[in-house]
């Protein structure tokens, strides 16, 4: 999966760094000062790099713990993200990293404990306060685990702070990690779902609907909240049918109590990350569907997702209280 290696000069010998080097024996090391170097440059050709990405092991230096954008959230009073790294394994036409960075590769910041300083300091800003951290904002949590080793590490620093929610925001099967940890009641392993035949046709690379539903279960047997990120809702002539079969597929297969939360979120790029999505994909039909700009950002037209929104919603309230359903607007 990995031929190409770049780790930052100042990272060698960093214990963390020697330990992924021996998972990729194989792979061909390039040192480099920045990973900017690598990352950063124009005139990169992301649908090539996509096709053998290269890892790029990289120190972060500020920005761990950035403010949630308005409208990301799930009822928490202060909310929060942070991105141990950038970039996803798989390849999903609607997403917005495709848009956001010229590269197609993957940095992974390895220098964990300085996310774990930043967590700790903004909980101690709000005490008392609900704080929700969402992880999986600038990649998938769970898809590399085997490599980073991210989750595992992060884990027992919400247990010691059971007033701080974190989410982890994946479409991963790869689960070990959490199987082999008791279940900690304030974390949430939140799945993004669509409809089958969407998954198979935009989610490329990521586990099938049916994978993603047995791991969520697996998790909820062992104890962990689950949450359901329908998100973002793709309009096709026969929506209705195919959410309502997914709603049907999730809901049957998972034990109510097991969910903490449910969310919608509207198909949304600003319109520059849209327009480099277009020019990647000029045949995607997805691009091509009833959509439309405004304030700078590019959706389905406001009727038309207002009917998504309120069908799907009416559908979701008839599993779960409403008290638990939450609108995402971003």
């Amino acid at each position: 999966m990995i031929d190409t290696i770049y780790i930052e000069a100042a990272l060698q010998g960093h214990p963390r760094v020697t330990d992924i080097l021996k998972r990729y024996p194989n792979a061909r090391r390039i040192t480099c000062e920045r990973y900017s170097e690598v990352f950063n440059p124009k005139a990169q050709n992301f649908r090539l790099q996509k096709k053998i990405p290269a890892l790029i092991l990289a120190q972060k230096h500020k920005g761990f713990i950035l403010p949630a954008p308005d409208g990301y959230g799930i009822g928490g009073a202060y909310n929060y993200y942070f991105s141990h790294m950038l970039n996803c394994l798989y390849d999903c036409r609607y997403c917005f990293l495709q848009g956001m960075y010229r590269s197609a590769n993957y940095v992974l910041f390895v220098n964990y404990e300085d996310f774990d300083q930043a967590i700790r300091l903004t909980a101690s800003q709000h005490p008392g306060q609900s704080i929700h951290f969402f992880s999986g904002y600038d990649c998938d949590s769970l898809a590399f685990e085997s490599t980073s080793g991210f989750a595992s590490h992060i884990l027992p620093l919400f247990r010691e702070r059971p007033h701080t929610l974190l989410e982890l925001r994946t479409k991963s099967t790869q689960i070990s990690a959490l199987l082999e940890t008791e279940a900690i009641n304030n974390v949430v392993v939140a799945y993004s779902l669509n409809p089958a035949s969407v998954a198979k046709s935009l989610e490329h690379g990521a586990p099938g609907l049916s994978a993603r539903i047995r791991a969520m279960l697996k998790l909820a047997e062992n104890g962990w909240k689950i949450g359901l990120r329908f998100d973002p809702l793709i309009y096709q002539s026969h929506y209705q049918t195919l959410y309502l079969e997914l709603f049907e597929q999730v809901f049957s297969a998972l034990p109510e109590p097991s969910i903490h939360s449910v969310s919608l979120g509207p198909f949304r790029l600003p319109d520059g990350f849209f327009k480099k999505l277009t020019r990647l994909y000029p045949d995607e039909k997805l691009f091509a569907g009833p959509l439309s700009s405004d304030n700078g950002m590019t959706s389905y037209e406001a009727a038309l997702e207002e009917e998504m929104i309120a069908f799907c919603k009416t559908q979701i309230l008839n599993h779960i209280p409403e008290e638990k359903f939450f609108r995402c607007t971003l």
